[in-house]
């Protein structure tokens, strides 16, 4: 390989001229707005909101779950930087001699809604326009009202709306940030019912007892065994999921439920469970069961006050329907 003379200076090649698809790419990214492929998709996202007219014009789908303007079929670039330079600049200010748009039907109706809450409260709103009111704050420009009708249409109760499954919720679009907004408004419920019977003796609060059991397992989608376990002045010491099963079962072992109880030196237990087809009734098997806990802990000196199973539709007490 021939060396370069040291007094020679390198001679750099012209930088090439960018081309016409390069170009267009570059127009685009001067408006804020990038531009991604993969198998036949084309995804626009960035500073798309000042351009949502022409992205649809264009043949953009508005993505809600992913924040982007989803195109198919051939690459969108050269006519998107065609259609961003034939645009008029956005006008400002009152003296542009531009028509507004018109507004769409629901403009100002979150306004609406939030004065008629701060004067009149949360409490006289139905679950509909509860959820509406919620949606407001996780995604933004739309209509919430349909969605929100149409989510309990489809699960029943606001509870079961917060419990559904992310994919389930996709069909209606939920996009992530709603998602766990639901996810944190079912934890503070929880939280809340939680308060009413923690540090207090639950057999005189047994209402209590049995919304914050409610609020914990009325809308999971499998079984799950808990204890709740008791000082000897019936305080609520601790409350543990001590299994997890499948949408009909959950295996439990009465050494491991008397163990756990020794070590937090509990006196008394209340079993819970729940039966996700929402029919509280109690089985053979959790008859069974039960019994087998009962004369495990009470060889130790350890009361079982109840078995409660939880569903949808109510409740079962063990003691009340004399199984205990």
């Amino acid at each position: 390989m021939a060396k370069t003379r040291p007094h020679l200076k390198p001679v750099e090649a012209p930088a090439a001229a960018p081309g016409p698809d390069d170009a267009a790419l570059l127009a685009l990214l001067a408006q804020g707005l990038r531009l991604q492929s993969t198998e036949g998709l084309w995804r626009v996202s960035g500073n798309t909101l000042p351009h949502r007219v022409l992205l649809r014009e264009a043949g953009g789908t508005w993505n809600r779950l992913d924040q982007c303007w989803d195109f198919t079929g051939e690459d969108p670039t050269a006519r998107l930087a065609a259609a961003l330079e034939a645009a008029p600049s956005p006008a400002t200010g009152h003296n542009s001699g531009e028509t507004e748009a018109p507004k769409p039907h629901y403009h100002g109706h979150r306004g609406r809604v939030r004065e008629r809450v701060m004067k009149a409260g949360v409490e006289p709103l139905a679950d509909y326009e509860l959820l509406e009111l919620l949606l407001f704050y996780s995604i933004e420009r739309i209509d919430t009202k349909p969605m929100a009708k149409a989510l309990l249409e489809r699960f029943g109760t606001l509870g079961d709306v917060f419990a559904a499954e992310p994919a389930q919720l996709r069909e209606f679009e939920i996009d992530q940030r709603t998602l766990v907004h639901f996810k944190a408004m079912r934890e503070v419920g929880r939280r809340l019912a939680e308060r009413k019977v923690k540090d207090m003796p639950v057999l005189t609060n047994w209402q209590q007892l049995i919304d914050y059991c409610h609020a914990a397992l009325a809308h999971e989608k499998t079984e799950q065994f808990r204890i709740l376990f008791l000082d000897r002045k019936n305080v609520l010491i601790a409350d543990e999921v001590q299994q997890r099963g499948t949408i009909d079962h959950t295996p439990v072992y009465p050494r491991e439920v008397v163990k756990r109880a020794l070590a937090l030196n509990a006196a008394a237990l209340i079993l819970v469970h729940n039966h996700p087809s929402g029919d509280p009734k109690p089985s053979r098997d959790d008859i069974e069961m039960t019994r087998e806990i009962k004369t495990a802990s009470e060889a130790l000196g350890i009361t079982i006050h109840d078995h409660l199973v939880i569903g949808r539709k109510g409740h079962a007490s063990f003691r009340s329907l004399g199984l205990l």
